[in-house]
């Protein structure tokens, strides 16, 4: 991918023996992939993990993030965890919210979506593998959306709108918004028809994405997570990256961050 620059500068925001709760930037991958090969999430995390790994322990990622999502992403420490925190998400006890900055203001101050969604290359021929659309002949899926601020930047209408995932499908946020005609801000897989992610793939970070996209990355944070753990009920929230709430504000965003290192106590 031309132009990409990788951050490994994920947080710490909580950690027991059992598991550790990290704030993933974007547009750091989780896992690795067949790619070039770049930093990884799961790398940072064996790094800092060190001293558990080498007394028999392995780190698991719980949940998942897309690359060019940001926010909390759940890692146990070891397999008896990883099974127990797998089996919570699978029973749906996780409560998730995520925030999302989207294009134009929706008629609503709260609304649901509960369209299917699918594979884009089951309904028609797609360029794209990984895309989705609602169709009939997906998957059930569900997400509620809440307006929480109203805002214009260089004449043009925004709002940011905290979303709560009732299921997991791929992409289903990010989808059901641009369905309801007010795609994330960045999307490059979902603000049109995805003509700019084959741009982007092709050319990098170009000045004309820009002027089309605003952002470098889907404007799409995981702001909270909340779940059971052996009797007790933890919950966490984190707020806002700088980069949006950067957008949100009015204030001038960097196209691309600088390569870092992790940081365990930031």
């Amino acid at each position: 991918m031309a132009g990409l620059q990788v951050v490994l500068d994920f947080r710490v925001v909580d950690e027991s023996d059992d598991w550790i709760i990290v704030d993933k930037p974007a547009p750091l991958i989780v896992h690795p992939t067949n790619r070039k090969p770049e930093p990884t999430l799961l790398g940072g995390l064996e790094s800092l993990l060190a001293f558990e790994i080498e007394t028999g322990r392995k780190p698991a990622v719980v949940n998942r993030l897309d690359r060019d999502t940001s926010g909390l992403v759940l890692v146990a420490k070891h397999r008896d965890a990883a099974s127990e925190l797998g089996k919570a998400f699978e029973r749906r006890e996780v409560e998730k919210e995520y925030v999302a900055v989207v294009v134009g203001w929706p008629d609503v101050e709260e609304w649901e979506c509960r369209e299917p969604i699918v594979r884009a290359g089951v309904v028609a021929t797609s360029k794209i593998w990984v895309r989705q659309v609602v169709d009939p002949r997906g998957k059930p899926c569900a997400t509620r959306f809440r307006v929480e601020r109203r805002f214009e930047r260089g004449g043009e209408r925004f709002c940011v709108v905290r979303c709560f995932p009732e299921t997991g499908r791929m992409h289903q946020i990010r989808v059901h918004l641009a369905d309801g005609g007010h795609p994330i801000v960045g999307d490059k897989l979902y603000a049109g028809d995805g003509e700019e992610y084959i741009e982007w793939m092709a050319k990098g970070w170009t000045p004309a994405l820009r002027e089309r996209l605003h952002l470098p990355r889907q404007a799409l944070h995981a702001d909270r997570m909340a779940l059971p753990w052996r009797g007790e009920w933890l919950d966490w929230r984190i707020g806002m990256p700088d980069d949006l709430d950067d957008f949100v504000a009015g204030r001038e965003i960097k196209d691309t961050p600088n390569v870092v290192i992790w940081d365990r106590n930031a």
